[in-house]
């Protein structure tokens, strides 16, 4: 293994923390996976006894990453790398040496890959699933594979670009059978990219909601520039999403509209709601943080005000870097992103059904993308930091949010094993809001298989979308004839 303490590696203060953390870690669970080995029954199911192995290292290392040790070596991680940003005048002997540095990290986490590639290669021959050169490139292709390099919007469903404002698209799909005049709005989160929500292989939200009959737009956040690093969540709230809404509105011919937000794009529905509450006829809030101050997710107690410098951050890197953010978001599920998975993946290499889904699913996490700086900054520490939300101390732009504005009827869809938002967080929004009808549905899933899960398309979506259906009105010849009079305009 890569060791850190080895004078031949050049490696200093800047990346001792990170290998430091890495090698306490994996020093860690090799010597919990050597105890249960040693009372490993041969007798036993296998598969059963692996998952047991699994579920009790997940508990093991869930405990590590919210202790004092962790927490002090992830926030001397990236208070040591801020300074290292702030070095602006770099020679290039010292760019140089720094790439050799980053070179030196590059190989450590690569030799650890390998190391997992043979350890999946045990575990698979030893549960009777041999695996081969191929399971190697799989895994290879799956962890290192680029993100969406394309220009345009990546989904399965037909769609066109009705509307732009910045790095927005506002995209409206096929609309041949609409029987509903109030369109769906969906907001998705300002981290990775939208097209979760519209799969391929029937686990399309989108087409979920078309096959119902109701017209769907959705908002490409696209990705900021370093110009864009002053956005604030009063632009996104109320000028952008406002923009938005305005502009499907007038498109679709109806004064109101079916608002659906996942994630932070479900905060920023909430809030637009409040400021807007005239506009919004049901609002549909998908795996939404609310109540920031449950430390049952992990993000709540790693973005504390003693533990990360989110000031440091955005005034050394202007935006939050995506990939900052993609291993916040894997180092999470440590045993499930860099063990559990992978020995799936080798029990299915000859399901190629699964290893399309599987590398779809690897590409969309790892097709990571900046938050505006200022944006992030507000959302961390009006958020996370201080729960204002929920406190009733929010406002934008000199408005106050105040949930208790919020009178529409109310859908929260719920991931009973969301890692990223408690459930609790999400159900914190009915104790505030006044509205009278509130709709709850939860199903056994994490905050990704919300989205794109078989079970959540065959049980959650299509009762979500008839709630909606339910909720909205019947579409009128004076819907068609407002709708085609804007367009002629």
């Amino acid at each position: 293994m890569f060791d850190p303490n080895n004078s031949g590696n050049r490696v200093d203060a800047l990346f001792q923390p990170f290998l430091e953390q890495w090698t306490n870690y994996v020093r860690y669970a090799d010597e919990t996976t050597k105890m249960m080995l040693g009372g490993f029954d041969c007798n036993a199911d296998s598969s059963a006894w692996r998952q047991q192995w699994f579920d009790a290292l997940s508990r093991e290392t869930d405990v590590y990453l919210r202790s004092p040790l962790f927490l002090g070596m992830m926030k001397a991680h990236i208070d040591s790398v801020i300074q290292a940003k702030r070095k602006a005048d770099l020679s290039q002997h010292e760019l140089d040496s720094l790439a050799a540095r980053l070179s030196d990290v590059e190989q450590a986490v690569q030799s650890q890959l390998e190391q997992l590639e043979r350890r999946v290669e045990a575990i698979g021959n030893r549960f009777g699933h041999p695996s081969s050169a191929r399971c190697s490139e799989q895994i290879r292709s799956a962890v290192w594979a680029p993100g969406t390099t394309t220009d345009g919007t990546i989904g399965a469903t037909p769609h066109e670009v009705v509307y732009q404002e910045g790095t927005l698209k506002l995209l409206r799909y096929g609309r041949r059978s609409v029987k509903f005049a109030e369109p769906v709005l969906i907001s998705y989160a300002l981290v990775n990219r939208p097209y979760i929500l519209d799969w391929p292989d029937d686990r399309s939200v989108v087409r979920r909601l078309l096959e119902r009959g109701l017209d769907v737009y959705l908002i490409d956040w696209g990705v900021p520039t370093d110009a864009d690093h002053t956005l604030t969540l009063e632009d996104y709230v109320c000028r952008l999403l406002k923009n938005a809404a305005d502009f499907v509105c007038e498109h679709a011919g109806s004064p109101t509209l079916n608002l659906l937000g996942y994630c932070m794009g479900g905060t920023m529905s909430t809030m637009f709601t409040a400021l807007f509450p005239e506009q919004v006829r049901n609002l549909i809030l998908l795996a939404t943080p609310i109540d920031f101050a449950d430390d049952a997710g992990l993000l709540n107690l790693w973005a504390r005000e003693e533990y990360f410098d989110v000031d440091g951050l955005i005034d050394t890197y202007g935006n939050c870097p995506g990939d900052f953010l993609r291993y916040c978001f894997q180092l999470m599920k440590p045993v499930q992103n860099f063990a559990e998975k992978y020995v799936a993946l080798c029990e299915n290499l000859d399901d190629n059904a699964f290893l399309d889904n599987f590398l779809a699913v690897e590409r969309w996490a790892n097709d990571s993308i900046p938050v505006a700086g200022e944006t992030f900054r507000e959302y961390v520490k009006m958020l996370y930091q201080q729960n204002r939300l929920v406190k009733d101390e929010m406002s934008l732009g000199g408005a106050p949010v105040k949930l208790d504005a919020i009178t529409c009827p109310l859908l929260l869809l719920i991931a009973e094993h969301d890692h990223l938002v408690p459930p609790r967080s999400t159900l914190a929004v009915e104790r505030a809001v006044q509205s009278r009808d509130v709709m709850t549905l939860s199903i056994n899933a994490g905050h990704v298989g919300l989205a794109v899960g078989s079970q959540s398309h065959s049980q959650l979506w299509p009762e979500a979308a008839n709630w909606i259906a339910e909720h909205s009105s019947r579409r009128t010849w004076a819907n068609w004839i407002a709708e085609h009079s804007t367009k002629r305009t």
